[in-house]
């Protein structure tokens, strides 16, 4: 579901706290980015300010590692564009002084055309410099996000299985994947622009610092009062940000619901539209009104800066006025400060809103440097044993797992799994047959005990290696929107004759080789409706599918999730046979419900709190008259009343 991808429940999981009303307090479980916003709230420009060098050189150092080319001729650029401002200036006020100059006119263009045609060089050049930045910085731009989003994937297909079970983990992995390639690429834009204004300001400071050492407190005078209104106007602006984000993400999150196709159904059978719709006004409806509200605000500041500026403009002007009637400041220097005032307050104008974006940015980017650093905690050693034989006889010793978030699931697990063995893990529901399957593929690691291949400690065994002998079918596999052929093969790159038979192989024992050849395009068939060409299987062929992938590896140990959860009485029949069938030298472990399905196991595990409650087979089980047997009856007894 939609939901599921932004880290919200689907429409049918919806419930009274699933979206909290706009002025209810934010709690984590409902909103993703709470921790966020927290930070936010404390975040002030302060806090940003003392960070902000750092974080510019850390994207400073990605951007030279995506195009060292483009990030030098950027930064030069900049320092060479904004330095062209001040020897604007200063040809500026030599011109002014030639033309003001006694004599006549021509003698005075003449002796002013070095300094025109100067300004005029320093004008063209700064323009074109100007647009080679904007250049480097949009082919950049591209780049920068398609690496940070590199980062991300990278680092979530790499961290252990186990991070995804931290609720942490998944709030900051949803904020980074759906703000931080977004943020790096405002972070870069909002920096060329901070840098900009920056050095046009320190630029025109030492002109007019130069022209008369009273012309910058004067200039002061005319461009503080522009600066307090901007910080005002943005501090305004992200207050109305961690105001309203929590609802803004609600509105995002109905918003996509309502518009993505596998909600469609639930929304118009349980005639949700009106519901949903009226949630998403009421929570547009405070939006709006908390942003008209601020801009109110913010426009009264912007009239107060302009007016306390007009203030100082107009004392400028009377100081410069003193400054020539006392003949303290030539009639040229007097008309450059002017223009140097003006063209302060013009940087001034841009360096506000640069810092306004460069502020929300930064939060973001800052989140994503601290999630690759977390995920890399995170990482499991790739260093492991170099040993590759067989893995041979598995066995578990005083085993215990817990979530992070809850109370043990498996305890004291003590289990062997001889080559070439069937076992069937059973149990009720929150037994911990999934948990221990996974603990077994290596996919989990125990938080107390140990499990052994072939005498080899778990954590001494490279986890490369138990993924290439190891395969396992999910409960909930992965439905690509890929080919039927790459359904199959994904992960696992053969040569083409090889990969063939493999393939031919895995359908055949599946089953898979019926649903292929109904597709309109046979292996080469889209499995996803939304593309051209594409199409939906349904529950039970796509477990097919799920099956024939595992099998395609030919693993050493195969691991099955309820394999026939989707399937026709016929199919899981045949089913069952297969797995028994392929079995050969094969380890084979089966989790289940449909007990009939589990008679032919070497070994079946009973669990029941998280515990080994009995094992055997199943007519022992059945003689023993347990937890195995009571289930058993239960199911055939339903058979017979059908």
């Amino acid at each position: 579901m939609v939901a599921d991808r932004l880290g919200g429940p689907s429409v049918g999981e919806l419930d009274a706290d699933a979206f909290v009303e706009p002025d209810a307090p934010v709690s984590k479980k409902t909103d993703p980015a709470y921790a966020h916003d927290v930070e936010v709230r404390g975040a002030g420009f302060a806090y940003i300010a003392l960070r902000m060098p750092s974080i510019y050189g850390k994207l400073l150092r990605r951007c030279y590692a995506v195009s060292p080319l483009a990030t030098i001729t950027m930064v030069v650029g900049i320092l060479c564009s904004e330095t062209l401002t001040a020897v604007g200036l200063l040809a500026t006020k030599d011109v002014l002084t030639d033309l003001l100059a006694g004599g006549q006119v021509a003698t005075r263009l003449a002796a002013a055309a070095p300094d025109i045609a100067l300004v005029l060089a320093a004008v063209s050049i700064r323009v074109g410099l100007r647009e080679i930045v904007m250049w480097n910085s949009s082919r950049l731009m591209p780049q920068l996000q398609l690496g940070v989003q590199r980062d991300v994937l990278h680092s979530t297909t790499s961290v252990d299985l186990q991070a995804f079970d931290d609720p942490e983990f998944r709030d900051v992995l949803h904020r980074v994947r759906a703000r931080s390639p977004e943020a790096a690429c405002g972070l870069l834009y909002s920096g060329l622009e901070l840098a900009s204004g920056t050095i046009g300001l320190l630029a025109v400071g030492g002109v007019v610092t130069y022209l008369h050492p009273a012309l910058l407190p004067i200039m002061a005078l005319a461009i503080v009062p522009t600066w307090l209104a901007s910080v005002a106007t943005a501090k305004m602006t992200y207050g109305v940000y961690t105001g309203t984000s929590g609802s803004q993400r609600q509105m995002d999150t109905l918003a996509e619901l309502m518009a993505d196709r596998k909600p469609a159904v639930e929304i118009r059978a349980y005639a949700m539209a009106e519901f949903l719709q009226s949630r998403f006004d009421t929570l547009a409806d405070n939006v709006q009104t908390t942003r008209l509200a601020s801009e109110n605000k913010q426009a009264i500041a912007r009239i107060i800066g302009i007016a306390v500026s007009g203030i100082g403009v107009a004392m400028v002007y009377v100081c410069l006025t003193l400054l020539l009637i006392n003949g303290a400041m030539p009639l040229a220097v007097a008309g450059t400060a002017i223009i140097a005032i003006q063209t302060a307050i013009a940087a001034l104008s841009g360096l506000s809103a640069s810092a306004n974006i460069a502020y929300e940015n930064s939060l973001f980017y800052l989140d994503y440097l601290k999630f690759l650093a977390d995920a890399r905690l995170r990482l499991r050693s790739m260093t492991g044993s170099s040993w590759r034989s067989r893995i041979g006889k598995i066995s578990l010793r005083g085993v215990g797992f817990a979530y992070p978030s809850g109370s043990p699931v498996l305890d004291g697990i003590d289990l062997d799994v001889e080559p070439g063995q069937v076992i069937a893990l059973v149990g009720g529901n929150g037994a911990g047959k999934t948990t221990l399957s996974k603990i077994i593929a290596g996919l989990y690691h125990p938080d107390c005990g140990n499990i052994y291949y072939g005498g080899i400690s778990g954590s001494d065994v490279d986890p490369l290696w138990l993924r290439e002998n190891i395969a396992v079918v999910p409960q909930d596999f992965a439905r690509w929107p890929l080919t039927v052929r790459e359904n199959i093969t994904v992960g696992r790159d053969l040569d083409t004759r090889v990969a063939d038979n493999w393939v031919n192989n895995a359908f055949e024992l599946s089953g898979a080789d019926s649903v292929a050849s109904k597709l309109p395009h046979g292996l080469a068939t889209i499995l996803d409706p939304s593309y051209v060409g594409g199409t939906e299987l349904s529950g039970g062929q796509w477990q097919r599918l799920a099956i024939a992938r595992g099998l395609y590896r030919s693993p050493e140990v195969l691991i099955v999730d309820e394999p026939t959860a989707a399937l026709d009485a016929p199919t899981e029949r045949a089913i069952f046979d297969s797995i028994r069938d392929c079995a050969g030298e094969r380890t084979v472990v089966l989790i289940t419900h449909r007990l009939a399905g589990v008679r032919f196991a070497d070994q079946i595990i009973v669990l029941d709190g998280g515990r080994v409650s009995d094992r055997g087979t199943h007519a022992e089980l059945l003689e023993r008259g347990g937890i195995y047997s009571q289930f058993y009856r239960l199911q055939a007894d339903l058979y017979e009343e059908d």
